[in-house]
């Protein structure tokens, strides 16, 4: 395989979501890539690097959860890693012709622009530069850091960069030649499985990996594709059976994420608590904790999301599998930080929306205020 794609970060998330699209493009679409890492920190490689390089770039991902209504657990082996590098790295990879996509996850304090340091956006900027005086094609760069616009704020800040150094063409290169995309990603991604987990791997499914990571089934990408450009003919995600979108505007697609999967987190924690449930699944499984979510999301959520109904009715009822995944025992104590904030930023504007369209505020989501509200009391 030739390498086609530079990847900044060996975390977890990318390893079960770009390495995993990019197994499945090679499996089912004939993308035939493979995936340089690279770590984005450090100059000394650390794990779980390491680990990935002593098992000659192969790993395994665990997908576990409710998909289709069903309990699912499969072990898939990830082969399209050839290896992982510090970023030193970067001017040797810069130069392979076969080099096309460059994706990340730096976290979302990761594209900054700082002047003199050695930021992502400085050393993505020394990538292109390498590339450029090599008279080779520009690169098609797809973030996943979880900020807006994060595609256009990449290009922002390394063209700061340049401007603290200026270098003749490249500036024009970066504009005409090379392409970036901002995304939305959506992946739970756990991490390493415990020890008894590992061990149940080990015997019903012979492996042994000290870098496996484990996941749930549902996966989302929304890619904002600048016009004219066919990402698909050349990343053939769909044609892979990814569950990805194009489109000239992604924010309807952030704000469905927010408002049905974040905002229903919020709308419930306190609610939930105060009924002595102590995780999601839970909640979701009693009745009347069934009734509460079902509720949030399908009638009060549902309407204030400008997207097509069967759209947001799929992505809903995802939302419910998710909540059921019976392998994440995720902690309502967890969410339940910071709660104040969180439901100003994702609760407050489907409120708003839904008084705007209706004359009434959302019942239940209104009762998940209260009980906020008497947590905070409590708290004097």
């Amino acid at each position: 395989m030739e390498t086609k794609v530079i990847q900044f970060g060996e975390g977890n998330f990318l390893r079960a979501y770009v390495d995993w699209m990019v197994e499945r493009m090679n499996a089912q679409a004939g993308f035939g890539g493979s995936v340089a890492i690279v770590q984005p920190r450090g100059d000394e490689l650390k794990a779980p690097g390491r680990t990935i390089n002593a098992q000659g770039g192969k790993y395994h991902v665990c997908v576990r959860g409710i998909e289709g209504g069903e309990t699912v657990e499969r072990v898939e082996e990830i082969t399209c890693v050839e290896g992982v590098s510090t970023w030193q790295e970067i001017d040797r990879l810069a130069v392979l012709p076969s080099l096309r996509f460059v994706a990340s996850n730096t976290t979302e304090a990761g594209i900054q622009y700082v002047k003199g340091e050695n930021t992502f956006p400085a050393k993505a900027l020394r990538l292109v530069r390498a590339r450029h005086a090599a008279g080779l094609p520009g690169l098609v760069f797809l973030p996943c850091e979880l900020v807006p616009d994060n595609g256009a704020l990449l290009r922002e800040c390394m063209l700061k960069h340049l401007a603290d150094d200026p270098v003749p063409g490249l500036a024009e290169y970066i504009e005409d030649e090379c392409v970036f995309c901002s995304t939305l990603v959506d992946r739970i991604v756990s991490g390493a499985p415990d020890a008894e987990s590992a061990a149940r791997f080990e015997r019903e499914f012979g492996v042994k990996d000290g870098a496996m990571v484990c996941c749930e089934p549902f996966h989302f990408l929304a890619v904002q594709v600048p016009q004219g450009f066919d990402l698909e003919a050349e990343l053939p995600l769909k044609a892979a059976g990814v569950n990805v979108a194009y489109a000239a505007d992604i924010a309807p697609y952030r704000m469905r994420k927010v408002r049905f999967l974040n905002a229903t987190h919020t709308s419930m924690v306190w609610w939930a608590l105060e009924r002595g449930f102590s995780e999601v699944a839970e909640t979701l499984a009693s009745p009347e904790g069934g009734a509460f979510v079902h509720k949030v999301l399908f009638e009060e959520i549902f309407p204030t999301v400008p997207l097509p109904d069967d759209e947001k009715r799929a992505f809903a009822e995802s939302v419910l599998e998710r909540f059921a995944n019976p392998f994440a025992h995720h902690k309502l104590a967890s969410i339940a930080l910071n709660t104040a904030a969180k439901w100003k930023a994702r609760c407050l504007p489907v409120v708003c929306d839904y008084f705007k369209a209706t004359g009434r505020l959302p019942e239940a989501m209104m009762q998940g205020y209260d009980a906020i509200a008497r947590h905070y009391d409590s708290l004097g």
